[in-house]
């Protein structure tokens, strides 16, 4: 495990908590008790309930845009106070704190893990009697706020393997000569399909895409296609996408995470 001895001031935090109750400020209070000069910026409080997927998704998309060293805190955590585990991971860019449900997986299938905790020292929670229903206030939270103040991993627990780490099991693209089969792994607040499919398999060629008997032609941008046209394209988050021009894919399709998707080149 590295040596961290710089402090860093930059926490984020991602949850499904909505923002019409207290629980977000009450993190970001639990943080303020341990150094009140941290940034904290918001990722997303609007995760839907106990929605694992959708967490991996946004957390995995957002987190190469922070600064080296930045604490990512993420709580979207149907197992409070059952037997996961509360974990912290290092990375070359940063560290995540988290249960170990899954929720981690998108950012480790695309960086480089350093060094896994499981979080079994309280010096380091809010109290020593965290409350079973609210890890993020009593354990999540202040953990990421002594990251950021320069603690180092090794200090916040036991060390774990970091292939025991869970992951979810979503199905995978595969590419074959002629197509790429994949299916839908997000949708965004505009009803936008996005699938499991990276750009890097469908640059420099022209291409075409099938989901539910409907054929769509790939375009550049989302103005290529008419008003309330399907389109395919490549998202900004590097994933093929399918849309509707000033319209939802998902409300003219039908279709929810895991419908398959398949690529004709």
């Amino acid at each position: 495990m590295s040596d961290k001895s710089t402090k860093e001031s930059l926490v984020t935090l991602l949850s499904d908590f909505g923002i019409s109750d207290e629980y977000v400020a009450v993190m970001k209070g639990a943080i303020a008790q341990i150094n009140p000069m941290l940034r904290v910026i918001d990722i997303t409080h609007q995760i839907p309930s106990q929605n694992i997927e959708k967490a991996r998704f946004c957390l995995m998309n957002a987190f190469a845009y922070f600064p080296q060293g930045t604490v990512h805190v993420a709580v979207v955590d149907p197992g409070v106070g059952g037997k996961r585990r509360a974990v912290a991971v290092e990375l070359l860019q940063g560290f995540l704190v988290a249960p170990d449900n899954g929720l981690l997986s998108g950012v480790l299938s695309q960086n480089s893990a350093i060094a896994a905790v499981e979080l079994t020292n309280p010096k380091y929670w809010l109290t020593s009697n965290p409350s079973i229903t609210f890890h993020g206030r009593d354990i999540f939270a202040p953990v990421g706020a002594h990251l950021a103040n320069g603690v180092c991993l090794n200090e916040l627990g036991r060390e774990i393997d970091l292939e025991s780490l869970v992951k979810l099991n979503l199905p995978n693209c595969y590419q074959q000569d002629d197509f790429i089969l994949g299916c839908i792994q997000y949708i965004d607040n505009f009803g936008n399909l996005v699938t499991n499919i990276p750009q890097s398999y469908v640059e420099g060629s022209s291409w075409s895409l099938e989901i539910k008997e409907n054929i769509i032609k790939s375009q550049k941008t989302y103005s290529d296609a008419n008003e309330g046209e399907l389109i395919a394209l490549i998202g900004s988050h590097g994933w093929v996408e399918i849309a509707v021009n000033c319209g939802s894919a998902q409300l003219r399709l039908g279709v929810d995470n895991g419908a398959q998707v398949r690529i004709f080149r």
